[in-house]
Parts: C-alpha cells; structure tokens; sequence
C-alpha cells in the first residue's frame, strides 16, 4: 500500500513539474515576444528617422548642385561672350594683316621698278662717264686701287719704321740698364775650360806600349772603353777620337793611370778601366752636388744630379756646358728679381734647361725633348721642364721661359765664352749667306761681324721698301728656323738704286 502511495506521488510530482515547466516556459516565451515586438517598435522608429534624415539630405545636396549648375552656366556664358569677341577681333586682324600683305606686295612691286629704273639710269651714266673718261669701270677701278695702294703703302711703311724706332730705342735703353746691372752682379770666369781629347805621353817608347805586341793593348783599350786611338807623327802626344765625351774622359784617365803605373798588358787595362769607372762616376756625382750647391737648389733626385754632372765633360761650340748652366742659373735668377718672374722656377730651369745635352749622345732627338721628358721623369714641374723647350722657342709662352731665354743668349754670346774651329768657323758663315741667297730679289750677301751680322742686297726693281722690310724679317725667320749658331745675327736689309747720266 505504501509502495502504491509512493508511486502515486511520484506519479503526481512529475506531473507537476512539467505544469510548472510549461507556464515557466509560456512565460519566457511571452516575456521575449513582449521584448521583440519592443525592440522592433524601436527599430521602425529609428529607420522613420533614419529616412527623414537621408531624404532631408538628398534635398540639400539636390539644391547645392542646382546653385552650382547656375554657376556653371553663368560662367560658361561668359567665357561664350569672351570668346566671340576674340574671334571677332581675330577676324579683324586677319583682314589687316591681308590689307598690309596687299600693301607690301605693292610696294615691292614699285620698289622692283624703281631698282630697274636707276639701273637703268646708273648704265647710262656709266655709259657717259666711261665715253666721256675713255676708260672702262674695270679699267678706272685698277687705277683707283693702285693709286690707293701706292698711298696707304707710304703712310703703312711710314708708321710702321717710326713705331719700331720709337719702341726700339725705349726698349733698348730699359733693356740695356736692366741687363748691365744683372751681368755685373754675376762674376764668371772669361774663358773656360774645355774637354780635350789628346794625352801627353812622357816619351816617344810609350807609344809601342800603349800598342803593345801586334796591336793587344791598343784593342783592349779600345774595347773597353768605346774610343778609338789615334797615333800618328805627333811627337809624345795620342789623340782620343769618340762621339762620346764621357768615353773620350774615360779612356785619357784610364791611359795616363797605365802611363803612371808603368805596367801596360790587357790583365791591368781591364783593372784600370774598371777603376777610372769608377772614379769618373764619383767625380761626376759630385760636380753635379757642387753645381746644385752653387746654384742654391735643393731637392734634386740623386739620379738627376749624376746626369746634371756629366754636362762637365760637354761642350758646345767649345764651352763648357756645366759652367754655361751655372751662369745661365744665375743670370736668371737675378732677372726674375728685376722683372718680378718666380726667381725658384727661373733658377731651377736655368741650371736644368740643357740637361739633354748630357744625353743626347745615347738618346735619339733633339736635346730640348729629351730634357723636357727628363725632367718630367723626376718629377719636376712643368713650368720647370718647359725651361728645356722655351729656351730654343722664338716666343716662349711665359715670362720665366723668357727669362730663361735672354740668360742663355748672354751666356753663350759673351766675348770668350765659345770658340769654333776654323772649317766650323767658315762653314757657318757660308751656310749663313747661302740662306740669304735663296730669297727672290736678294743679289748678294755678306756675313760680317764673325757672323754676328749679316748685310743683304737686294734688286731696287724687284724689292720696294714695304718688300725690303718684309725680306728682313723672313731672312731672320728662316736663320732661327734652319741653322744653329751662338748668341744672335743681326740682319740688314740695303736697298740702293743709283742712276748714272753723262751730260756731254
């Protein structure tokens, strides 16, 4: 009976619970339609707004474009208005340039007739004045120019000799006062020593053994040193023949060594050579280092000092070429401080400017090039290896080149500073008067003044003034071009007509 009552409320409680589940149920679904229908009153609100604000907005934009179209229009009706006056304007001035185009071709048309007319007029005259003259237009105007020229040329040749009288004498006077004060403060002995090549022997017997047993010694010598011997009838006197200066050295110090020593055999040839050798390249070395001493440069490459000491045993025209680089280094010098040029480059090329005589027995060209590529091989500047070309230029590029140039002249022009031989001497001065020959109108010509000076005379017929003026300067031109001499040639010009009548 219990277990009945037990079920019967178990029974009951379950049905109960699923009543109260089903209102708890109905509840919520009531409580979340009421919340839908809430919140779906409150969206359909907001949308109303929502729309209202939008078409409240499209208004606006709406009557913003309609104003900004009005403006437009405005705008675009103006520009309509500007540019039918423009094109009306254009239009007016088209017909005017049309108006002024008819007007220029009128005018040329009368211009072209007017032209015809006074040429017609202009031969006509011509015509007159050519019957009335008896000469032609070509003919008149050959004797207008002619006339002219002969005129202008008098008054050209007038001014032009009284420009280089008035330039010359101021030029000399200053030139004179200038170079006096510079060659006064610069002290060089009158003559200079001179490489020789002939060796004293000190008897006749010396001679057999310089040659020594079918002509060994002889050889040796020869071998060794590059040189060529020369014994002939001289009395107690050899004469040493190279193109080489430092050979021809080489070879009289190594002789008079063996003369010295007594003991003449091809073993103690090659000793003494070896030990002249080397004698020869300190002695060499050291006059370089005495040269740059006196000369007051420093800073020379041990190389190029050794090479600027080799000039001690060259000669040009009998001077001593180291001796010539020292005075030509201070004669520059002293005319930089005159003329206000760069005493340091002055002196440094003028000690330097004939280096490539001290090669040019082993190098080919001439010794302005290879002194020039010496110097920039060292190092040198170039306003300093431009010495080595500007001193045989006839306008040197800068004042320094100039001065170079006038330091030279003067060291090789000065009384005792070069001698020639005599063949040298004769030959010189026939080479001088045979360029002088070659110029049309030249009849003769006169090397005077131990060739410093050369007197040229020419036809009178062919050669006028202006001509004769002109000739002086091309002869002096072509001198400096092809022939090689010391100092400068002055050349005159003479032009003489002389006419010879009898009366009887």
């Amino acid at each position: 009976m219990d277990f009945i009552w037990i079920i019967a409320a178990l029974i009951a409680g379950v049905i109960l619970g699923f009543v109260i589940k089903k209102i708890m149920t109905s509840q919520t679904i009531s409580s979340a339609e009421r919340k839908a229908e809430s919140i779906l009153a409150e969206a359909k609100q907001k949308n109303k707004d929502l729309v209202l604000e939008a078409k409240d907005q499209a208004l606006k934009l709406i009557e913003e474009a309609k104003a900004e179209e009005k403006q437009r229009r405005g705008e675009l009706h103006q520009i309509q208005e500007r540019l039918n006056k423009r094109e009306s304007l254009f239009d007016k001035k088209l017909m005017d340039l049309e108006e002024g185009k008819q007007r220029i071709e009128n005018s040329k048309k009368d211009l072209a007739k007017a032209k015809d007319e006074i040429k017609q007029i202009k031969e006509s005259q011509m015509a007159k004045l050519e019957k009335i003259a008896g000469l032609s237009q070509e003919d008149a105007k050959d004797v207008l120019i002619k006339n002219t020229e002969t005129q202008m040329q008098d008054e050209l040749l007038h001014r032009i000799r009284k420009l280089e009288d008035q330039g010359a004498e101021e030029l000399e006077a200053k030139a004179k006062e200038m170079l006096t004060a510079v060659i006064e403060r610069c002290a060089a002995p009158h003559t200079v020593e001179t490489t020789t090549t002939a060796v004293n022997l000190p008897n006749e017997e010396m001679k057999g053994r310089i040659i020594g047993r079918e002509g060994r010694n002889i050889k040796t010598i020869e071998q060794l040193t590059g040189v060529e011997i020369i014994i002939d009838d001289t009395p107690e006197s050899i004469l040493i023949s190279a193109f080489n200066p430092i050979r021809r050295q080489l070879a009289k110090r190594a002789l008079e060594k063996l003369m010295s020593d007594g003991r003449i055999h091809p073993g103690r040839i090659e000793e003494t050579v070896n030990q002249a050798k080397k004698e020869l390249a300190l002695d060499i070395k050291k006059a370089g280092e005495e040269a740059a001493y006196q000369a007051g440069i420093v800073g020379l490459d041990n190389k190029l000092i050794q090479i600027l000491g080799r000039l001690k045993y060259r000669t040009s025209y009998g001077q001593n070429q180291l001796q010539h680089a020292l005075e030509v280094s201070h004669l520059s010098g002293l005319l930089a401080a005159e003329l206000g040029a760069d005493e340091n480059v002055c002196k440094k090329g003028g000690l330097l400017h004939d280096i490539g005589k001290a090669l040019d027995h082993e190098i080919k060209g001439s010794h302005p090039d290879i002194g020039y590529d010496l110097m920039k091989k060292f190092g040198l500047p170039e306003e300093v290896a431009y010495m080595s070309i500007a001193h045989h230029e006839d306008k040197p590029k800068t004042l320094e080149g100039i001065v170079v140039k006038i330091a030279d002249a003067i060291s090789g022009s000065r009384p005792g500073a070069r001698r020639d031989s005599f063949e040298e001497y004769v030959q010189r001065l026939t080479e001088l008067e045979n360029t002088a020959k070659t110029f049309a109108g030249v009849d003769k010509a006169y090397a005077i003044q131990a060739g410093r000076e050369i007197r040229v005379f020419v036809s009178p017929d062919e050669i006028d003034d202006f001509k004769a003026n002109k000739l002086a300067q091309d002869i002096a031109n072509k001198i400096e071009t092809d022939l090689k001499y010391p100092g400068e040639i002055k050349v005159t010009v003479i032009r003489e007509k002389r006419i010879t009548e009898y009366a009887r």
